[in-house]
């Protein structure tokens, strides 16, 4: 049995759950019944076979509203890993960083090829990081205080799961100065990124390796998966850049975020309209379950 999520940005009405349902009959996905998460915001339809076809259908039918289909088994997730800039954040910190400094043009257009899959991450990420030797020190703690703003949705995402007995990690390939202090206000477990090396006050141009790149946002979710003696289709991982592509190709639901076009075409679901909340909503629970503070 499987279970398709339609979540609104705006408003869903009836006639779209109505609509969904049709696309689904005709697809051959045999659907069954539906239901309200939230009037006016997100259901469910149930249905027995087919997910891919499902995707197909539904997806892009309906004007500002996302799609998550999965199977039923599983639906609660036990395990989040999650990307922390663009994803977590509404920024890149490398790129806010380089402002600092005088030069983010250049670093932006590296970090966002390097999103897209055009770069090698590792290569790209020491290139972006060589130019900002020099740089004080002071600027990480300015651009924390001026430029990072937590996404809307991600301090509700993480209270609730936790309080449903989930873990949260995040894992980034930017920097443990701003990846920290960023998983202590929004409430994970944990958070793995890079080490920016520094001397005199001064940014030295380089970052401690090994680097936390792809393999290490993967290696985390399997082993976490491992340690808490969960089935794969208890976790979710979300992310929005190329070296998120292989966290969300192996959880049991992989979310692209407002995601690059690499990202969104080879993730089983992806947002494009809605904040963090989706992931609530895809999980079946309500904004009255939510937990906010």
């Amino acid at each position: 049995m499987f279970i398709a999520t339609l979540i609104a940005s705006d408003h869903l009405s009836a006639g779209d759950i109505s609509a969904g349902m049709d696309r689904l009959a005709s697809s051959g996905c045999a659907p069954s019944v539906h239901g309200w998460i939230d009037a006016g915001k997100a259901a469910d339809i149930l249905f027995d076979a087919g997910p891919d076809a499902a995707r197909t259908a539904l997806e892009g039918a309906f004007t500002g509203v996302d799609i998550v289909v999965q199977a039923v088994a599983g639906r609660a997730k036990k395990l989040l890993i999650a990307d922390m800039d663009s994803t977590m954040i509404t920024v890149e910190c490398i790129d806010e960083l380089a402002d600092y400094a005088g030069i983010k043009p250049q670093i932006a257009a590296v970090t966002e090829a390097a999103m897209r899959g055009e770069l090698d991450f590792e290569a790209a990420l020491d290139a972006r990081v060589a130019l900002l030797a020099g740089l004080e020190e002071a600027a990480i703690e300015r651009c924390l205080a001026e430029r990072v703003q937590i996404m809307p949705g991600a301090v509700a995402l993480i209270a609730t799961m936790r309080a449903r007995g989930a873990t949260a990690i995040l894992v980034s390939g930017g920097f443990t100065r701003f990846a920290e202090p960023v998983a202590a206000q929004i409430g994970f477990h944990r958070a793995i990124a890079n080490r920016l090396e520094i001397a005199d006050g001064l940014l030295s141009g380089t970052v401690a390796k090994p680097i936390v790149g792809s393999d290490t946002k993967l290696q985390t979710l399997l082993a976490a998966t491992a340690e808490l003696g969960l089935l794969p289709e208890e976790t979710l991982a979300v992310g929005d850049g190329a070296n998120d592509l292989a966290m969300i190709k192996a959880a049991g639901l992989g979310v692209a975020y407002h995601a690059k076009p690499i990202v969104a075409a080879a993730a089983a679901a992806r947002i494009d309209h809605g904040d963090l909340t989706a992931l609530l909503y895809a999980q079946g629970i309500p904004r009255a379950e939510w937990v906010t503070n």
